[in-house]
This record gives C-alpha cells, sequence and structure tokens, in this order.
C-alpha cells in the first residue's frame, strides 16, 4: 500500500507488540495529528513498555483493549495487521470495503531500494545475518530489517519526510527475514466465500527471494499445513524473470514452488560448495543445515558481485546468533549446547545428528501445538540418549509415544526421564545425570510457551543455570 493512500483514510493498528509499535511511531511521524486507532486483545498499560508514557500524551488515539478488542475492526478504512494475530480470527469481522494490510506489505510498496528476503521455517535468521555480514564486506549499503534487525518501516522516514528518494537511498539493500505470518494471505471466514477473496500482505515479492526449507509447524495459526505452505510460496509469488530465486534444492515442497516461479531459478546444496567445507573449521556455525544458509549467503553474494575472497572473510569472522545450537561452554566435564529456538521435531533431530553419539542428555517439551513426535522418538532410542529432562506439556507426549515404539524393539533401552516445569530443577538433574565429557543439550522440539515467555527466555535460564551450578561444589 503506498503511503498517500493512507493520508485521508481511518487507520487501526491491529496488534501491540513490537511491530505495532514501530508501526505506531512510523504513522505518528508521518501524520502528526491523525487520528489512529489501536486493538489488542490485552490492555497494554499492564505492560512495561517505553511507549505507554507516549500513548497517554497522544490526544488523538483510540484505544480498543480487552477481549472484544476486535469490533472495532468495523469503524475504520484500513487495518495494519500485526503478523502475530492470525487472519482466520479477524475474517469474520471485516467488510467488502476495508483494506486489510501489514507493516510487510508496506515496506515492499515503498521501499526505495533492493529488497533480499528470507524465508524458510528454520535458518532464515542466520542466513539474513550471514548475508548482511557479506554485504557488508562487500562494501553495499545494507540494512538489517524485520525480526532480528531494525524496525522496517523506520528506514523509510527519509523518503515519507518528503524527499526525494536519493541514489544512493536507492543503491541501499534491504535484508528482511520474512516469517509466514509476514507472508501470508488473509482466506475468508464461510460468511465472507460468497464474496470476492481479498488478500494482505505484499502484493510484491522482493527482488532477490531465499528459500530454505518447510517443515510442519504453525498449525495452530492456519486452518492447515496447506494454508501454512502458501504463505510460505509467496515470497516467490510476485517475483518476475529479472528477480532471482535461491532454493533448497533438497526440499521436495521448495523445489515444487520453485518450478512455479517466474524468477531466475538457483538452487543450492550444501555439498556443492568446496571452499566451505573447507574452512568449517575456522567458523563457529556447526551442523549441516549451517551449510546450507551459508551456501545461500555465498549465492547473494555471487549476485552482487562480491568476490570470493570478501565473502570468505566474511562468514570467517561471522558470530553465531544466540539460542542456534549455541555452545555454552564446557562446566564440571560437561559440555552443553542451547538450542532453545529448536521448536520442530526435525530441527531437534538435526541438533542430535550434527553433535554425534556423545549427547547423554536432552531437554524436551513445550507447548503443544499438535505436531507429530514419532520419528523424533525413534531418533532418541537409536541415538542411545540415557536421560530426558521433560517440559510440559509435549514432554508427557514425546514420552509416551518412545514408551510405544521400544515396545515394538526388545532391544531398545528406555532412558531416564524427569519430568520438570522450571529450568532451574532441570539443569540441577543434567548435572546430576550427565557424565564428564558427554553433552547436554537443550532442544526442545516445541515453542516455549508452556512456562516461558519465548525462547530467548528459555535459552537463558537455561545458560544462566549451567554457569550457576557450574560454579558450585557438588
Amino acid at each position: 500500500m503506498k503511503l498517500n493512500e493512507l493520508k485521508d483514510k481511518r487507520i487501526l493498528i491491529l496488534g501491540f507488540g513490537r511491530e505495532g509499535q514501530d508501526t505506531f511511531r512510523f504513522l505518528r511521524k508521518l501524520f502528526p495529528k491523525k487520528v489512529l486507532g489501536i486493538g489488542d486483545r490485552l490492555k497494554i498499560f499492564n505492560f512495561q513498555f517505553p511507549i505507554s508514557n507516549l500513548i497517554k500524551k497522544d490526544k488523538y488515539i483510540r484505544l480498543h483493549l480487552g477481549e472484544n478488542y476486535l469490533k472495532a475492526l468495523k469503524d475504520y478504512d484500513v487495518i495494519i495487521k500485526s503478523p502475530g494475530i492470525p487472519p482466520k480470527v479477524i475474517a469474520h469481522f471485516l467488510t467488502k470495503k476495508q483494506k486489510i494490510t501489514s507493516q510487510t506489505e508496506i515496506f515492499f510498496e515503498n521501499c526505495p531500494g533492493k529488497i533480499v528476503g528470507i524465508t524458510g521455517t528454520k535458518g532464515k535468521s542466520t542466513t539474513a545475518a550471514l548475508i548482511y555480514q557479506i554485504l557488508k564486506q562487500g562494501g553495499i549499503k545494507a540494512h538489517l530489517v524485520g525480526n532480528i534487525g531494525k524496525p522496517a518501516l523506520s528506514l523509510l522516514f527519509k523518503k515519507c519526510a518528503g524527499v526525494a528518494p536519493t541514489q544512493f537511498l536507492e543503491n541501499d539493500v534491504y535484508v528482511y527475514e520474512l516469517s509466514s505470518h509476514q507472508l501470508a494471505r488473509l482466506q475468508p471466514s464461510r460468511e465472507m466465500r460468497r464474496k470476492p477473496q481479498r488478500t494482505f500482505g505484499p502484493k510484491k515479492s522482493p527482488q532477490i527471494a531465499v528459500f530454505l526449507n518447510v517443515y510442519r509447524d504453525h498449525l495452530d495459526y492456519y486452518r492447515n499445513f496447506k494454508e501454512y505452505v502458501a504463505a510460505k510460496a509467496n515470497i516467490t509469488k510476485y517475483q518476475t524473470k529479472d528477480n532471482y530465486l535461491i532454493y533448497n534444492a533438497g526440499d521436495k515442497l521448495v523445489r515444487d514452488i520453485a518450478k512455479k516461479s517466474k524468477a531466475r531459478k538457483i538452487p543450492i546444496k550444501a555439498t556443492k560448495y568446496e571452499f566451505l567445507t573447507n574452512i568449517r573449521k575456522e567458523i563457529s556455525l556447526v551442523g549441516k543445515f549451517n551449510l546450507l544458509n551459508m551456501a545461500a549467503a555465498v549465492e547473494v553474494g555471487k549476485i552482487f558481485k562480491i568476490p570470493k575472497e570478501k565473502i570468505k572473510k566474511a562468514i570467517q569472522n561471522f558470530k553465531p546468533l544466540p539460542h542456534r545450537l549455541e555452545y555454552v561452554g564446557t562446566f564440571k566435564g560437561i559440555k552443553f549446547y542451547n538450542d532453545a529456538l529448536s521448536t520442530i521435531p526435525e530441527t531437534t533431530m538435526a541438533a542430535l545428528d550434527n553433535l554425534g553419539g556423545d549427547v547423554e542428555t536432552i531437554f524436551l517439551g513445550g507447548f503443544d501445538r499438535g505436531l507429530n513426535f514419532k520419528n523424533l522418538a525413534k531418533r532418541i532410542l537409536k541415538g542411545k540418549i540415557k536421560n530426558l529432562i521433560l517440559f510440559p506439556t509435549t514432554g508427557e507426549k514425546i514420552w509416551q509415544e518412545i514408551i510405544k515404539i521400544s515396545k515394538r524393539s526388545p532391544s531398545a533401552k528406555l532412558p531416564k526421564a524427569f519430568f520438570v516445569d522450571n529450568m532451574k530443577d532441570g539443569v540441577k538433574l543434567a548435572y546430576q545425570y550427565t557424565k564428564k565429557s558427554k553433552i547436554c543439550l537443550l532442544s526442545c522440539a516445541s515453542t516455549s510457551f508452556s512456562i516461558f515467555r519465548d525462547y530467548k527466555e528459555k535459552g537463558n535460564l537455561f545458560k544462566k543455570y549451567v554457569r550457576s551450578y557450574g560454579k558450585k561444589v557438588r
């Protein structure tokens, strides 16, 4: 949506988390005296937001808070929806004349430079950060935006302040990590199915798209897996023949989506890049999946004609992002790894594959989104892991799956299972039962929301208690 289309519209910011707050700041600078609505199911002033005082002083805000906040939708022309709110939740409240948009769409429609968009169920944050470092190493004016970088709309301030995009801005590159929620399209409710289907989200795709993988995830957000895959596929839907699609040739779903793309296709495989394999001992990124992330970043560097030696230097100097198979350290002879961002079984299995047979203790479990843990249970038994630290609620589900599979295999030896509801007790047990020279891994195969605020809190608590107990004498 173009910025000039917002001028005379009644605007509601729907969802007031990190992205909603950024949208508010952007619109308030753009329209200092425009009435803006803010809708959120929680009461904003219960939050410890720095922005709260600014809102209290603003005379041009209309607040719609609490459980009935969606009823306010009918009073607005444009709804800027935060990605955390599922489209299926709001569909029933919409009218035919309303425009549903998002921060991502606004950025895509008004960005003066090139966008490199990265998506995938896993690996997109690391890949985005790698690409950003490679572009910077190559002397390109790059910006890291989205979940791990600067708020996207803040970078449009120079343009929207009445200053025409300069050549400098037009030559900038914006590296944008894109979740499925940011790429999603609105689906009609049953009551709206006879009306023309309207969409929100970007009607443009990045000039350079990177598509890493698709696993079963976010099934609590989407109506089914097919809808989730369709959201991911939007990263290439509007690409043209002059654009680029870098995609994982080893993922069948990604490969099928790539076949329909109009863009120039660049398939990637981790084994294709000999120089990456040769420098593995010189870099901090571990795991086969990180080879694929690096391969994608290398191809972006090649599109921008960055010399191979500069690409190599950027990768060698890259510091891994926290909570992604992060080596915490060796304490009392035990090696600890924090893979708190692992929220699906596939990534936990990948972590086990990468760390090898020394994993003796693993933390599992969290919020139940209806995922299948059968293959994970098989992998745990196959790996002869001895200790399971299990969080509610999927910890019990995983354990029952392990028991079921073990009954079919007489030679399988069940690990010890410890059910805990806090990190402190879990880490204490890990120290008690993990032998020296072995590995303790936090990789829960589930989201964190059953007992933790998010994966960052879970990972930080793990590191805190690992270090705390590591200093104590048994």
